[in-house]
């Protein structure tokens, strides 16, 4: 009698283990990254905490309003796993890897800051993860990389759009750069203006001088006295949020009345609170603006955000909307959660209609796309112009 209970226990044992074992699995039992439960997941590597983290929460916000609009794919829940990068190369190295590693996510949305997609490109290539980058913008976050996207214009691009603000819009002809020279964004950013001021002017003394600083520099007092006496037309500043208008602060404190210009960064509230009344007029290009809706999905993120958050959306906010949103639809088309699959796909893309425009890549998957120029007025971002995409 003993026997046979012991062979009835051990039979229901083997058959409670089985089917165990198939309530766990998807897709034939497959347990690879992406494909093994019925939550997909995302990573999220963000600039929580750091230099970067006024730009990483607003990128933040986009993602998980996108989230909550767009939370199942295919028939499976999507979970977003969000780590902080602490905007910080090597901790941004770290966390993909955790990512692709340990939690074995799909995709990665991130990061804020083109150093740390960079630091972070060589791991997923390795992996075979796509990853899609809001707001990266140097080139090289993506070039070499066939597992790096991003839903952003570059600096090429985005150089080119404030040399020509300057010459064309503002009649300058002589140009005093001061850029942020540990900051990779910055100094790609500053070279590419440069160059096609140089060219719009024909003159290779045009830019008549470039001055350096370090992120987390508060003072910047030598700079800006050797900068007042080159008597520039405009001064061109590209440069994190914060370090950007103290400087401006700064410069308006030693009667420096000269524009400004910057880039994208700048758009944070951040920048509008540190440099206050110093900032009215700074000038910069970037990537969104809710008064210029180019498509549906733009009035639906807009709506959804002010509903969700009570103010108005930044641009980050919206590229954070689209990164998500395009690796959402990748999986839908592709009918997989499989990293390959999802980044053959985006490969794929075209006329992606997101909350910032229609986006499609070049050859190196970058985004083709247009750039909204904004000022500062009345302590508030204000929509001057849009420049069209390059040809």
């Amino acid at each position: 009698m003993k026997k046979k209970i012991a062979i009835v226990l051990s039979a229901s044992l083997l058959l409670l283990s089985v089917l165990t074992g198939c309530g766990n699995s998807t897709g034939g039992g497959k347990t690879s990254q992406g494909a093994a439960s019925d939550v997909i997941k995302i990573g999220v590597m963000e600039s929580l905490t750091g230099a970067n983290a006024g730009g990483g929460e607003l990128e933040k916000k986009g993602i998980e309003l996108a989230h909550k609009l767009y939370p199942e794919v295919n028939g499976k829940k999507i979970e977003l796993i969000v780590d902080d990068n602490k905007s910080d190369k090597v901790e941004a190295a770290t966390v993909a890897t955790r990512l692709v590693d340990n939690v074995k996510v799909s995709a990665i949305i991130g990061s804020y800051g083109s150093s740390l997609s960079m630091a972070a490109g060589s791991i997923v290539k390795a992996a075979k993860v796509p990853a899609v980058g809001p707001s990266p913008t140097n080139p090289l976050v993506t070039q070499g990389n066939e597992f790096y996207f991003r839903v952003c214009f570059i600096d090429p691009f985005q150089g080119k759009v404030m040399a020509d603000y300057a010459y064309n819009k503002l009649g300058a002809r002589k140009v005093a750069v001061i850029q942020e020279i540990s900051n990779d964004y910055a100094v790609g950013l500053a070279r590419f203006f440069q160059d096609e001021f140089k060219k719009l002017t024909g003159d290779p003394n045009s830019i008549i001088t470039v001055s350096n600083y370090n992120t987390g520099d508060q003072d910047f007092s030598a700079q800006l006295t050797n900068i007042q006496s080159k008597k520039p037309d405009v001064i061109f500043a590209p440069g994190n949020f914060t370090e950007s208008a103290l400087l401006i602060k700064q410069a308006r404190q030693l009667g420096i009345k000269t524009q400004f210009l910057g880039g994208d960064s700048w758009e944070t509230p951040d920048f509008l609170s540190v440099g206050g009344k110093s900032v009215e007029g700074a000038t910069f290009s970037t990537h969104f603006a809710p008064e210029k809706a180019v498509t549906a999905e733009s009035t639906k993120f807009i709506d959804a955000y002010k509903k969700e958050y009570n103010e108005a959306p930044s641009a980050f906010s919206a590229l954070g909307y689209d990164a998500y949103l395009i690796v959402y639809q990748a999986m839908q088309k592709a009918g997989s959660a499989e990293p390959v699959k999802i980044q053959q796909t985006l490969l794929a893309t075209k006329d992606f209609q997101g909350a910032t425009g229609v986006i499609n890549f070049d050859e190196n998957r970058n985004a083709i796309k247009g750039a909204y120029i904004k000022t500062v007025k009345d302590g508030k971002f204000q929509f001057l112009d849009y420049v069209a995409p390059s040809k």
